[in-house]
């Protein structure tokens, strides 16, 4: 049994932050319904979807791996009968979830209050840029906007180059996971009082929270923290070193992983007696950090990994896409999954991070095609006879 089976997810996302979060719950077992505009559907459908390499059958990659597992049902929601055929469907679902901006669902007639009318068990939740409320909740957000406003963008980089958006999506992301984690709590807090409740998620407000201790820092000292590139402002050496056939970390946190250090790399200039104890390796952190550099230029990637794994020193390769998705380590956990398509062939991507000791292993189902289980889920979830079905279609209200 999946951890989320037997929950039901209306899902009204698009593009990337709503649609990663409403992904999570349907991985975890949640029986999820996409709900798509007729015509065009959800707005990544068309992403990528001519693309040879990044495309299968019509949908490009961030529609096959943001939707599997999902069901789709097209409704017209601006038309009356289109409204009413969801909220039929809200009746019997457990989970709304949304990131359209701020007052789209108010003008729709499908916001918490309308809904809750219908059934009083409902939890909604609103990915937004910035949040329900506040003066600035109805500006426009994107992932790279989040991204700097949240000041993680200004720490990211090199001190004399300008800042650095992060290389994956972390403002759409974090949103999304923030939602999911918000529709969890939800879920609990209502199976204790028996009522549902609206979850409001603002992509800014996941990277404020993400700034963590360092946004503590800053408010305990009001020192505003600047980019160091990849080193630390406490741990040395901790940085990225480059070898002769491309680059590995080495993170030594801690006097104990340095002296470990020094047993791989048999450099004088490392063993001066001070450098035992942080402060004096902080002190002469540039030093330290240009003699392992010089050292680990000699030899290749492999050869420096073996050495200082046998040490026990933390270190890491600085990996690429293809490198990271076929490390033994990450393919022993089912990180890469091969979801089939049921127009014939499979598409690979990233698993589901959380492992369970006392549930089956996810399984996944094709991406849908716009409109594919509308018949279906109107007449066996619904009980929608076929004519009521047929004149539906007729009016333009479903697809």
């Amino acid at each position: 049994m999946a951890p989320l089976e037997g929950i039901k997810v209306l899902d009204l996302t698009h593009m990337l932050s709503g649609p990663y979060g409403t992904m999570l719950l349907t991985d975890l077992g949640a029986s999820t319904i996409k709900v798509e505009p007729p015509g065009s559907g959800e707005g990544t459908r068309a992403l990528l979807a001519t693309d040879e390499d990044y495309s299968r059958h019509g949908m490009g990659a961030y529609f096959l791996t943001l939707n599997r597992s999902k069901k789709s049902v097209a409704i017209d929601l601006k038309s009356e009968q289109g409204r009413g055929v969801f909220l039929d469907l809200v009746r019997e679902a457990d989970v709304v979830f949304d990131n359209f901006a701020v007052g789209v669902t108010k003008r729709l007639g499908i916001h918490y209050e309308d809904l809750v009318q219908v059934n009083a068990r409902i939890i909604t939740c609103s990915v937004s840029g910035f949040g329900g409320y506040g003066p600035g909740a109805n500006r426009p957000a994107f992932d790279q906007v989040v991204q700097a406003m949240g000041g993680g963008m200004s720490i990211t980089g090199f001190p004399d180059q300008p800042p650095v958006r992060s290389g994956i999506a972390i403002g759409d992301l974090g949103g999304g996971i923030f939602g999911a984690m918000g529709v969890l709590a939800a879920l609990q807090a209502r199976s204790v009082t028996g009522k549902g409740q609206h979850v409001d998620v603002s992509m800014l407000d996941a990277q404020i929270s993400l700034l963590n201790y360092m946004a503590t820092m800053h408010l305990m000292s009001g020192h505003v923290p600047e980019r160091i590139g990849n080193g630390h402002f406490v741990h040395v050496p901790y940085n990225t070193f480059k070898t002769s056939d491309g680059y590995l970390v080495i993170a030594c946190i801690g006097d104990a992983f340095f002296e470990k250090l020094l047993a791989v790399i048999d450099r004088p200039e490392l063993s001066n007696p001070a450098y035992k104890k942080q402060p004096a390796r902080y002190a002469d952190k540039a030093l330290i950090e240009g003699v392992v550099g010089e050292e680990l230029a000699k030899h290749s990637n492999g050869y420096w990994l073996e050495k200082l794994a046998a040490a026990r020193v933390p270190c890491a390769p600085v990996n690429n896409f293809e490198q990271a998705t076929n490390d033994p380590q990450v393919l022993a956990r089912d990180m890469v999954v091969e979801v089939a398509l049921r127009q014939g062939g499979t598409v690979r991507m990233p698993g589901v991070p959380m492992k369970f000791s006392d549930t089956s292993s996810t399984s996944f189902t094709s991406p849908p095609l716009l409109g594919e289980h509308t018949n279906e889920v109107l007449a066996s979830t619904l009980g929608y006879d076929q004519e009521k079905i047929s004149h539906l279609l007729a009016a333009g209200a479903i697809q």
